[in-house]
């Protein structure tokens, strides 16, 4: 898990949320195929705004993290082919 920075220099709250999200899907603790919260639940979670949410969430849509299919949710993608255990 990445390393927090100093509380007394800045820290966008979306990195707080990216951070979580990414440890959990490298740690296996949110899998391939798994739902990840809901933009409301990560707000709540993370007592953070539904915008800053979304863009930790679209962050990881960018990186293929994850996917979307609008109106059932985000989950964790299947990692690329070639891959560490995925053959």
């Amino acid at each position: 898990m990445p390393e927090r920075p100093d509380p007394n220099t800045p820290y966008a709250p979306y990195m707080r949320v990216l951070d979580a999200l990414t440890a959990d899907i490298r740690s296996g603790k949110l899998a391939a195929g798994d739902r990840i919260p809901s933009d409301a639940e990560l707000c709540e979670q993370y007592r953070v705004a539904r915008e800053t949410a979304r863009r930790a969430v679209r962050v990881l849509r960018e990186r293929g993290m994850i996917v979307t299919e609008w109106g059932r949710g985000s989950y964790v993608a299947e990692p690329p082919k070639g891959e560490p255990g995925t053959e």
